[in-house]
């Protein structure tokens, strides 16, 4: 079940620095999900770990500092919290433009301190941090005017739809979510029946799209 925080990106990592609150690594072009190699908590939950979801989301693009156990410190803009392990993906700028990525664990966080909140810039690096080189070809404009018309089109065909949260994805009837460019083939949910639907639906919007043009 999504609870509007954004997707943790999957797959392997080579050269992790590791510590007993968090693992380090350079982000790629495309970065994988951080391992968390089975770091198991003891005791009981800290009061990061108490934190509804919605109080998670309202550290989302956030400069932080976090304070773990054995007194490591962390900073960097917050990406994500798992809303499982309450885990903290950190992005940090370096200096040649790219990003590393921290990920701190959940029951190691002792404080949580907002340094900054990002500006518009800094929004739209860490939204296109985990975007496949294919989306990042469209420009916020043309994501923004996709969504809006691809939405408005729903809507008139008594199809309902809504933003999921403060990200870019359309959640239709709360079964099937269309993330950005909106093509049929971004469309996703357990539901076949609805997807298939749907996806023919969207398919269609786009022909007669390409027609008008």
């Amino acid at each position: 079940m999504s609870l509007g925080l954004p997707p943790t990106p999957a797959a392997s990592w080579t050269g992790v620095a590791r510590s007993e609150s968090a693992l380090v690594v350079p982000a790629a072009s495309a970065p994988p999900r951080v391992p968390f190699l089975g770091f198991q908590q003891v005791g009981n939950m800290s009061e990061w770990q108490k934190k509804t979801p919605l109080e998670w989301l309202t550290y989302m693009n956030k400069e932080v500092t976090v304070l773990a156990a054995e007194k490591h410190q962390y900073q960097g803009w917050v990406l994500t919290v798992d809303p499982v392990s309450a885990n903290i993906l950190l992005a940090h700028p370096l200096e040649n433009g790219k990003m590393s990525i921290s990920a701190v664990l959940g029951h190691a966080v002792q404080d949580v301190e907002i340094v900054a909140e990002a500006g518009d810039e800094m929004k739209e690096k860490l939204a296109h941090l985990f975007m496949p080189e294919e989306r990042q070809r469209y420009s916020q404009e043309e994501v923004e005017r996709k969504k809006t018309s691809l939405k408005d089109w729903l809507e008139t065909n008594h199809i309902p739809v809504k933003e999921q949260g403060e990200s870019q994805t359309l959640c239709v009837a709360g079964v099937l979510t269309i993330d950005p460019p909106y093509r049929a083939e971004d469309c996703h949910s357990s539901n076949e029946i609805i997807l298939s639907r749907i996806q023919g639906l969207i398919q269609g919007y786009l022909a007669r799209q390409q027609c008008q043009l």
